[in-house]
């Protein structure tokens, strides 16, 4: 019997676990070592997420587990008042690779981070209203929360006073269109603040937006898409805040996504990728929007706040991401990983679109050409996992079954043939499997 059954474990996960969100993968994780996590029973399981998203260098890279070491029985935490080296030295190497952004706040997660860009965003203009994409995810907390609309809405009460929400663009399903069938995403953004305006009680504070809406089903942001919206922004007096938790620190193929748009943002934030796996998060903006917020009193103190043990590990994190050349390598495995998503493209119907940049993309299942397909795409996720691959399948109203693919950026090509291998033998499956349901045909 394999130990993935192990009876009491899951009769005590059953009995004292809160459950978040979702269902548990059937396996019991001992451990995990660069591209792979290993079950009870030993099994290699490829991680085609790198964790949640998060596992940038894999899991237990080397120079995580020395700096860890190290930074342990230096100084893990301290009253957050105080300062250490590692504190200032991450902040003034963030500030080296995004100029102009010279400020730097470190905290801990992705949810934190964009709760103090908010904070601060509300407070520097003197305006509440907050505006961000309808399939966005920011976080499950306040502010975050609030400014989340794939997600977890309903239930919980009143959002945030002056919520308010666009509609995110997608290629794949335009809402408005060129003459030649394509996303029209200017008219789209246009009309989209259009509503906004007639919405807004004159209070627009800031918009929060993903340059690629990684919980909304990788959508990316056409290019030209962010320099609009800036100037959207600029009109009425906004700032604009980019949430770079998946795409931060060499994902996409640059240091930050938002470099290739040639947009600097008033506000940046970072978390999952620039920790490698551990809690450290990080909002950057100018001197200036800094200035105005300390001058208003500026308020951001919680426990973790300047942390060294997490901030020795970003540092680390920036060290390998150079020395390795993994902005390059993300870019150049990205292409690769994107053409042998394309060929499977081709060859199955129900593969409908493959998008995204460098090492995060998504590949989304449907049926007859565009429709929504989350039984197969379900289907496809648990025969993956059963070969040894783990990939993190959304599913939303209106989309089909969204895969995110985001190796970490150490992986091998050769690990990336195997995940593409897995994909194929797991959508041969998938689809023999649903072929044999009544009422359901074959491609």
């Amino acid at each position: 019997m394999s130990k993935n059954l192990e009876p009491g474990f899951w009769d005590s996960a059953r009995k004292h676990l809160i459950r978040y969100g979702g269902s548990f993968e059937p396996a019991i994780i001992e451990r995990a070592a660069g591209s792979f996590v290993y079950d009870a029973d030993d099994r290699p399981i490829l991680d085609f997420t790198s964790g949640q998203m998060s596992a940038l260098l894999g899991h237990a890279h080397p120079r995580i587990v020395s700096t860890v070491s190290r930074q342990v029985e230096r100084a893990a935490h301290l009253f957050s008042g105080m300062l250490s080296r590692p504190v200032v030295e991450l902040a003034e190497r963030l500030a080296a690779l995004a100029p102009g952004l010279d400020r730097v706040l470190l905290l801990s997660t992705g949810a934190e981070s964009n709760e103090a860009a908010i904070r601060m965003a509300k407070l520097v203009t003197g305006k509440h209203e907050i505006v961000a994409f309808s399939k966005s995810w920011h976080g499950m907390t306040g502010a975050a929360a609030s400014a989340t609309y794939s997600a977890g809405r309903k239930g919980y009460g009143p959002a945030a006073v002056g919520s308010l929400a666009i509609p995110a663009p997608n290629s794949f399903r335009p809402r408005f269109r060129n003459a030649d069938g394509s996303l029209d995403w200017l008219t789209e953004l246009n009309d989209a603040f259009d509503l906004i305006d007639s919405q807004s009680t004159g209070s627009l504070a800031a918009f929060v937006a993903e340059p690629i809406l990684s919980s909304g089903g990788i959508l990316e942001l056409p290019q030209g898409y962010l320099a609009a919206l800036q100037q959207k922004c600029r009109e009425r007096g906004m700032l604009l805040i980019l949430d770079e938790a998946q795409t931060g620190i060499g994902r996409t193929g640059d240091m930050f996504a938002f470099q290739r748009d040639g947009v600097t943002p008033d506000i940046l934030t970072l978390s999952k990728t620039i920790g490698a796996g551990l809690p450290l998060s990080a909002v950057m903006t100018t001197a200036e929007i800094e200035e105005a917020a300390h001058d208003k009193g500026f308020l951001f103190y919680t426990t973790h706040v300047s942390d060294p043990l997490p901030a020795a590990v970003g540092v680390a994190v920036l060290d390998v991401v150079e020395e390795e050349k993994l902005v390059d390598r993300a870019q150049r495995l990205g292409a690769k990983l994107f053409e042998g998503l394309s060929r499977l493209k081709q060859r199955y119907e129900c593969v409908g679109d493959v998008r995204g940049r460098g090492l995060l993309l998504g590949v989304e299942i449907v049926k007859d050409g565009k429709v929504p397909n989350h039984e197969l795409g379900a289907a496809i996720a648990a025969e993956a996992f059963r070969r040894g691959l783990s990939m993190n399948i959304v599913k939303l109203p209106g989309m089909g079954g969204v895969f995110r693919i985001a190796p970490p950026l150490t992986i091998s090509e050769e690990e990336l043939d195997l995940g593409l291998r897995i994909i194929s033998e797991s959508i041969e499956a998938g689809l023999a499997a649903n072929a044999s349901l009544p009422g359901i045909a074959a491609e």
